[in-house]
């Protein structure tokens, strides 16, 4: 610290003139006595007092300045002597505070006030308030230093407090998405300054007209950028991962067994991001983002296979056992693993990206890392898209119904027909439903839906009766799906729509899959037993799928059995069949049979398959060998030029 000055800088002080102006402009009626008393006054306080201050001139010069001044900033009285202030104080660091200094010295502007970091002699920093304001009726103005160094301690260490997770010591959530908003924001800038660049470049100007105004305070800025690691791949990395069980811990042992573990994890997550031979200065940043959800933000990512090795090494660094006070624990996690350009990327996309991982990898089987596909994305968006607009899309009547001929093996005729429900989404077009049908049955819309379906194809059925008279009408055929059974009284509504539509019972069939109908029991067997009794055929779809309980089929009101289409494409041509396949299909026909049901193969596509279910006695066929699923005049065209035999 440099000894304190002995008196002002000039020999004529400064100050003295100013506030024998002021004296003199407010008091005119004081004596010269009262008046050199007032001055010695003035000037006194100004020496000695606790607050920093100098006198500057209007070019921004120091002329005077006070004890407190010259220790503060541990300077010789004579070395501000014709010292800029600016430069004292690190005032034109950037051009607001700049302009705004040189405003004031102007008189243009009453005062200002900004902050700032000095470098003390004795090589400590110290962190300044500095305050410029006019001195009255004067051209100079008046520069103040106070020492805020305590209060900036205190408030980074509230900070700290605010910004980290007080169980792990590791930054917090708040923390996470400050330095992950400030790498997007690096990147952005980056890319902003490599187009620049790269106009100026191209219009033939020099180096420096191509330098944006970003890359300028960037480079005056250039130590505190690069120690983030900042603007090098112009790359985010992020491994999302949260611990496999982790609530069986805390539910069994205790919240305070299992905050120890979230810190044991926390240590070893560090070990690991520390311990990646691909880190940059910056190093990553490990979070805690609540619960038991970490993030690792690698914010100047070298691509997927840093990523895939920093994932595959938590999972190996957590496999081992933890000692915590006696318990040994062992724990999984699962982790999401998204790697994108920065630019034009938002935390909030990120991180919704990453949440949509770290799912994948717990639905894929836990335990493991899954990297973020754009592809799957896709889907699952499009799934949300459709599972937004179904409900209204019935309303809106954006459903329609095709139908595929079901086709008498012996004789060619249709015996019925198949309706198969198709959305004319208007986005995304034609869609089947596989695209859609479990999304209605997980969010109940199946049930208005199928109300649809079933009473649009029984007025068309009842329509083709009309136009088309014959000794036996084709049926129409139905899927139901189980949570129809549950979530309505389809017994009712069954019954409603025949009588609304003037249809039989018998020309009306419901299919259900193999897995809702067998081992049915309570209301959905009570109420396909109402179908039955009804005179509704009651049919079991893509039966030989599942694990069937063929004696069990006695006890069912099932009137039909569609053989799953993977028996029927095991009926290849004659030198190329497999004869077990054909042993199984004549066997369950024969099973069926001999129970009173008819058999329907499904997925016929050659007349050689065809052949064949025709001679171990299978009755009906549907598939792609008579028709696709077509509008209904189609098939009205089809009943009047049968036969289809072929």
């Amino acid at each position: 610290m440099s000894g304190t000055p002995e008196g002002p800088v000039h020999p004529e002080p400064p100050e003295k003139h100013a506030a024998e102006s002021a004296l003199t402009e407010r008091h005119p009626g004081l004596s010269a006595e009262r008046r050199a008393a007032e001055l010695r006054d003035y000037r006194a306080a100004f020496r000695v007092a606790q607050l920093a201050m100098a006198v500057v001139d209007q070019d921004g010069v120091v002329v005077a300045a006070n004890d407190s001044f010259c220790t503060l900033l541990g300077t010789e009285a004579g070395a501000l002597r014709e010292q800029a202030a600016s430069d004292l104080v690190d005032l034109a660091s950037d051009g607001r505070t700049w302009h705004a200094y040189r405003e004031v010295l102007r008189g243009r502007r009453s005062r200002f006030r900004c902050t700032r970091r000095l470098k003390h002699p004795d090589g400590r920093s110290l962190w300044a308030e500095v305050t410029v304001a006019p001195v009255p009726d004067s051209r100079r103005v008046l520069l103040s230093i106070a020492d805020i160094s305590d209060r900036r301690e205190l408030q980074a260490r509230l900070r700290h407090l605010q910004m980290h997770d007080p169980v792990t010591r590791l930054p917090n959530r708040a923390l996470f998405f400050e330095r992950l908003s400030a790498a997007l924001e690096a990147s952005a800038e980056d890319a902003g300054d490599a187009v620049g660049a790269g106009e100026a470049a191209g219009a033939g100007h020099a180096e420096e007209t191509g330098r944006t105004e970003s890359a300028r305070a960037k480079a005056a800025n250039s130590s505190s950028y690069e120690s983030y690691g900042y603007g090098r791949t112009g790359r985010i990395g992020l491994c999302y991962l949260d611990l496999d069980g982790f609530k069986a811990v805390n539910d069994t042992l205790g919240h305070r067994v299992g905050d120890r573990l979230l810190a044991a994890v926390a240590g070893r997550l560090t070990e690991c991001a520390d311990s990646d031979g691909y880190t940059r200065s910056g190093g990553h940043l490990v979070a805690r983002l609540g619960g038991d959800e970490f993030a690792i933000l690698v914010e100047d990512s070298t691509g997927t296979e840093q990523l895939a090795d920093l994932a595959r090494s938590v999972l190996d660094a957590l496999q081992h056992p933890f000692d915590l006070a006696g318990q040994r624990l062992a724990v999984s996690a699962s982790i999401g693993v998204v790697e994108r350009s920065g630019h034009g990327t938002t935390a909030t996309a990120l991180m919704q990206a990453a949440d949509t991982t770290l799912y994948w990898a717990k639905a894929d089987g836990k335990a493991r890392w899954t990297l973020f596909d754009p592809e799957r994305n896709a889907h699952r968006m499009t799934r949300q898209a459709l599972s937004s607009t179904l409900r209204p899309a019935v309303e809106r009547g954006e459903f329609g119904l095709e139908y595929q001929p079901l086709v008498d093996l012996v004789d060619g005729a249709v015996r019925g027909v198949e309706a198969l429900v198709r959305w004319n989404h208007p986005q995304f077009g034609s869609l089947a439903p596989n695209r859609f049908i479990g999304i209605a049955e997980e969010d109940g819309s199946i049930v208005e839906l199928g109300r649809w379906v079933l009473r649009t194809a029984c007025r068309q059925a009842r329509q083709w009766q009309k136009d088309h008279p014959r000794e036996r009408p084709i049926f129409v055929s139905v899927n139901v799906a189980v949570r129809q059974v549950w979530d309505s009284d389809l017994v009712a509504d069954v019954a409603g729509i025949l009588a609304e539509t003037g249809l039989a019972p018998h020309l009306l069939q419901l299919e259900l899959t193999e897995s809702a109908v067998m081992g049915s029991a309570g209301r959905p067997l009570q109420a396909l037993q109402a179908l039955s009794d009804m005179g509704v055929r009651i049919a079991i779809d893509d039966f030989g799928t599942g694990y069937s309980n063929l004696a069990y089929l006695s006890r069912l009101p099932v009137s039909v059995l569609k053989l799953d289409g993977s028996f029927v494409r095991g009926f290849q041509d004659e030198e190329h069949a497999n004869p077990a396949d054909e042993l199984i299909v004549e066997a369950l026909v024969q099973l069926a049979h001999r129970l009173g049901l008819t058999v329907t193969a499904e997925c016929v596509e050659t007349s050689g398959q065809a052949s064949r279910l025709r001679r171990i006695g299978c009755d009906t066929g549907q598939g792609w060998l008579y028709s696709r699923a077509v509008a209904p005049d189609r098939i009205a065209e089809l009943i009047g030029t049968e036969p289809l035999r072929v």
